[in-house]
């Protein structure tokens, strides 16, 4: 005798019995669904998502257009890869890691940039070191003078100081016109005027900055009391500075290290005017030849892997952030910034932030200057001063027949600074200020947490590898976009994605700082979140605006890693200008234009300084 089994069933409609959700959707489901309307209600989910795609578009598909580049076959290159164009192929991998000519490509460069990086901190951590102790915790005279006086540096374009040395220490090796001291008999060594030993040292006068801000910061937080309790306890002052004093500031001097390191890596400017001469490449100089010569998918592996050692060297920065907050020291009513009375030696220890301000911002601007108005560089006579290379007619020269005030190549290369970097300026600080906005009031937290780190990018990609990006993006047609190559509008579109880091920056801190109480209570009143936003939000953060504008367009005038790939003659900015007039042996021009972008970037710094309210030199006290 068979049974039949059959499956129990269960009434849903008895009493107590829960049912079944409409569509299959559960409570869970049901609640996901009712969060999104809500949070769709709001214009920050909308503007944040839109504001997500604009930047995928303008941070990461360049980058990784570029990166595909690398392992696709370019045109022109097909015989030597062995495949067709487009197909995936290891060729140019293989060419700059293993070929013959790897070690002209990449590692002889890679050396010179690791060699020039470290010895650069060195003397970085060395001279600001020294003066930020000097700054922090000594009565030298003028101390808060200094304090702003040696951030200088820092304010104007690397380049310029290369210039300067270029003009000072030039020998016969290249060719031209005669250098300062070989005009005055005395002809430099090839070491002493190109290479790595100028470099280097150009490098560690403009980022020891870095070093006076950060470690002169930590300094001044430092309590004096913890060096009391060591030396009662019979410590003398070297073991004190060696097992006190020294680790608590290992954070700020690693965070100092790294980032010097991470901006090494893709200077191109000092190696352009003090290495290019005499083929003494670095990974930048490398890459930007590489690219001169169409080289694309070579140019794209020496960029991919800046960009690869620059983000390893941030990641690295980030950690030891986090490790060193393990490591504090807490203050109370009794800590104490106690400044050392130096006594005799108050004189003496004066004159090092001198002769520092010297040699890293007054030598090298009063060498560019008298350059300008001398016929012959280093030669002090009445009759060799002219401002011919200023207002004069009739110049002596092939291709600048008139002074640099009365050449129109010299005003369109203003103009196009002024207005490109502008439009990207304002641009770039509306878009900050509308991701501050998002990261901050946005209900989708993911969303405001993509859009942090998307438009943060760009810092950890050197200014040149990130111009190759969109050279490799933007150089041909891609389905509605046309090729841009050659435009304005590659120039505002790369200024716009670098600059962001900055602009968001600014924004995300500016909302921090407002609180939901203003707009709530204008949303009460009736007001629509275009309303709140013209009549509450943007009066408010007016200042913190501004900052967001203006410090992206000082960045961006005196940049020149970025445009000089970009940029062609009818799109030239002051700073590619300038760099042609070096490139043509127009020395005096060429150091007027330089001269001016300096002046541009220093006054603006002061500007929005004064517009921030705040000053680079706070963080080291009084």
């Amino acid at each position: 005798m068979s049974q039949t089994l059959t499956a129990p069933t269960h009434d849903h409609t008895a009493p107590g019995a829960t049912p079944p959700p409409p569509n299959g959707r559960g409570p869970r489901s049901r609640r996901w669904i009712y969060r999104m309307k809500i949070a769709f209600r709001e214009p920050t989910t909308i503007i944040g998502i839109a504001a997500l795609a604009l930047f995928l578009y303008l941070i990461v598909v360049p980058i990784v257009t570029m990166l595909s580049d690398a392992v696709r076959v370019q045109y022109g290159d097909e015989s030597r890869a062995g495949s067709g164009f487009g197909s995936l192929t290891a060729y140019y991998l293989h060419r700059v890691f293993a070929s013959p000519v790897a070690a002209d490509l990449f590692w002889r460069p890679l050396g010179h940039t690791l060699g020039i990086a470290l010895t650069a901190i060195v003397l970085a951590l060395v001279i600001g070191g020294v003066l930020a102790w000097l700054l922090s915790r000594t009565n030298i005279w003028g101390r808060k003078w200094f304090m702003t006086a040696l951030i200088v540096p820092y304010m104007l374009p690397a380049w310029t100081f290369a210039l300067a040395w270029t003009n000072l220490f030039k020998n016969r090796k290249v060719g031209g016109q005669a250098g300062w001291l070989e005009t005055l008999g005395i002809e430099p060594p090839d070491w002493m005027s190109y290479g790595f030993v100028p470099i280097s040292l150009v490098l560690a006068l403009h980022y020891s900055p870095f070093v006076i801000l950060l470690f002169g910061n930590a300094l001044r937080r430092f309590d004096s009391q913890l060096e009391d309790s060591a030396r009662i306890l019979g410590a003398g002052k070297i073991h004190v500075a060696r097992r006190v004093i020294i680790p608590l500031m290992l954070p700020s001097l690693t965070s100092a290290v790294i980032l010097m390191f991470a901006k090494c890596l893709g200077e191109f400017g000092v190696a352009y005017v003090l290495g290019m001469p005499v083929r003494y490449d670095v990974l930048a100089t490398s890459l930007y030849r590489n690219i001169s010569s169409r080289q694309t998918g070579v140019a794209a592996v020496i960029a991919g892997a800046i960009i690869l050692i620059g983000i390893i060297s941030l990641v690295v920065d980030a950690w030891m952030v986090r490790e060193g907050r393990k490591f504090v020291t807490i203050g109370s009513k009794g800590s104490m910034d106690r400044t050392t009375q130096l006594g005799r030696w108050r004189l003496p220890m004066t004159l090092v932030p001198v002769a520092v301000f010297a040699f890293s911002v007054v030598l090298p601007l009063m060498t560019l200057f008298l350059t300008t108005i001398m016929k012959i560089p280093g030669k002090f006579t009445w009759g060799n001063f002219t401002l011919d290379f200023w207002i004069g007619h009739d110049l002596p020269t092939v291709a600048m027949s008139r002074g640099v005030l009365l050449t129109g190549d010299f005003w369109m290369a203003a103009w196009n600074s002024l207005w490109m970097v502008g439009v990207a300026s304002v641009t770039a600080g509306i878009l900050g200020m509308l991701v501050g906005y998002v990261v901050v009031r946005t209900p989708v937290r993911p969303v405001g947490w993509m859009l942090r780190n998307v438009t943060f990018l760009p810092y950890l990609v050197p200014g040149i590898a990130f111009a190759v990006a969109y050279l490799s993006l933007f150089a041909v047609q891609r389905g509605p976009v046309p090729a841009l190559y050659g435009t304005w509008a590659i120039l505002v579109l790369a200024f716009i994605a670098e600059q962001m880091p900055y602009a968001s920056r600014a924004g995300i801190s500016a909302m921090m700082q407002l609180g939901k109480d203003p707009e709530e209570a204008a949303q009460v009143a009736g007001a629509g979140w275009w309303t709140r936003m013209r009549r509450v939000v943007i009066p408010i953060q007016k200042s913190s605006f501004s900052s967001g504008i203006l410090l992206p367009f000082i960045s961006g005038v005196k940049g020149l890693s970025l445009v000089v790939i970009l940029a062609v003659p009818g799109t030239n900015v002051l700073t590619t200008y300038s760099v042609q007039l070096v490139d043509y042996g127009y020395d005096q021009a060429a150091n007027a234009v330089v001269l001016m972008v300096a002046a541009l970037a220093f006054f603006g710094t002061v500007l929005g300084q004064k517009l921030a309210g705040s000053n680079l030199a706070d963080g080291m006290g009084k």
